[in-house]
């Protein structure tokens, strides 16, 4: 996959990320860039939820949404 399909997925994936967690901004995505334990934080940080509860909503969110992007290291 070239720069251009792999940067336009992402940008397409952000929208989903804000779509399920409405209080995460741009900034938070731009910081998180593709990493999921930087997004699993910002989860936690902006909703005010545990890591547990962090990693069951992106779990059962990622299972509906699959993708390329944050998978486990």
């Amino acid at each position: 996959m070239n720069n251009d399909r792999i940067e336009g997925a992402w940008h397409q994936f952000k929208g989903k990320v804000k779509e399920q967690w409405g209080k995460l901004t741009d900034d938070d995505l731009d910081v998180i860039d593709g990493k999921r334990d930087q997004l699993l934080g910002r989860i936690q940080e902006r909703h005010g939820i545990t890591k547990d509860e962090a990693e069951k909503q992106f779990a059962d969110w990622h299972g509906r949404n699959p993708s390329q992007f944050f998978e486990h290291v």
